[in-house]
């Protein structure tokens, strides 16, 4: 599976280059046309009323991707849901609850009393790591992402409803469709699934609403496809957690010898701006996104630690560690969002919603 997602991104970002990557790439053509043209069949029959959409009472700003992981959808939902909070508004969130084992219709994480209510392994490591951000915040996980906002509708007192990984899920009516591309490669190689890494032909970004680059540098971005494009980019907290809750500045983890594992999209990224923080990693091990801590992948990580003063992963990752998984200490960094012109940006938002 690692040799496939390797070749995948290759593809992707580099395009073929050894004869047999040559023929691979072209028997996939066909395959990334047959499913671009579905998902836009799919899209003309929602866009011609033929498949119905569940219109609800409640604002509801979705945020999704064209493009298949590794963008940062979480931070971003986590800065949507603080700002409008911030503005009087009682938020919920909605996800899908992605990587979990939960196979009932409707799963509540939290309530918003700052009860924890479904563990990651259950209800998925975004839902939880949101939960746990927000504790005032409802977190709801469902397939049909509909019965989550008909529960919201009928249970809860929110004003406003942020939907995750949702531009495709046309099921649910929105008042604002966010769509994050990435800085450096919009639209990766041009191509669906499987031949690139789009969910959906460009011509898609014409429902969106707003854009927001991630990974990006500038402050300020010309319009795509004629929509109001923002620039943002992740920053790494500058304290770290351990898995027992302790706090530590990132400035006493320099000079240490440190084993950094990530089970993301794109792990790679979250190990150079660990190396961009002036941290010594002795070794780098990615692992698959929303990976499962099963004792397997436990003692590989213990066995890669030995003679490593601490481990470091991501808090989506921490979100399924306990606090005696290691011998060594383990420690744990947010990840938080900039926007270029974060005034602008909350400006569109009010005045769309």
């Amino acid at each position: 599976m690692a040799n496939f997602v390797s070749l995948h991104r290759r593809l992707v970002t580099q395009g073929a280059q050894t004869w047999s990557e040559k023929v691979l790439f072209a028997l996939l053509v066909p395959v990334a046309l047959l499913y671009g043209f579905i998902n836009w069949l799919r899209g003309f029959c929602y866009n011609r009323g033929w498949l119905s959409t569940y219109h609800s009472s409640l604002p509801i700003i979705s945020v999704g991707n064209l493009a298949v992981g590794g963008l940062g959808k979480t931070p971003v939902v986590d800065w949507l849901v603080n700002y409008f909070s911030r503005q009087g508004k009682r938020v919920a969130i909605v996800s899908r609850g992605y990587g979990g084992s939960f196979a009932g219709d409707l799963g509540v994480v939290s309530a918003g009393d700052g009860q924890l209510l479904m563990e990651a392994r259950v209800a998925g490591d975004e839902p939880v790591l949101l939960a746990r951000r927000n504790p005032h915040v409802p977190v709801l996980i469902a397939r049909k992402r509909v019965v989550a906002i008909q529960e919201l509708e009928r249970t809860f007192d929110v004003d406003l409803v942020v939907l995750d990984d949702a531009f495709q899920h046309r099921q649910v009516g929105r008042s604002i469709d966010l769509v994050l591309l990435d800085a450096h490669r919009p639209f990766g190689n041009g191509w669906p699934l499987p031949l690139g890494n789009l969910r959906e032909f460009p011509c898609a970004l014409r429902r969106a609403d707003l854009l927001l680059l991630t990974r990006g540098q500038q402050e300020h971005h010309e319009a795509i496809a004629g929509k109001p494009t923002f620039s943002s980019r992740h920053v790494l907290a500058n304290e770290v957690t351990d898995l027992n809750g302790s706090v530590a500045c990132v400035d006493q983890l320099r000079g240490k010898k440190i084993v950094a594992f990530a089970g993301i999209a794109n792990p790679q990224a979250f190990f150079s701006s660990l190396s961009s923080l002036g941290l010594t990693l002795s070794q780098q091990i990615p692992l698959a996104d929303h990976v499962k801590y099963s004792p397997a992948v436990v003692e590989k990580l213990t066995q890669a630690a030995a003679g490593a003063d601490l481990l470091i992963t991501t808090e989506k990752d921490a979100v399924k560690l306990t606090a005696n998984m290691f011998n060594i200490p383990c420690y744990y960094i947010p990840l938080t969002l900039e926007i270029g012109d974060c005034e602008a940006f909350g400006h569109q938002l009010c005045t769309l919603i």
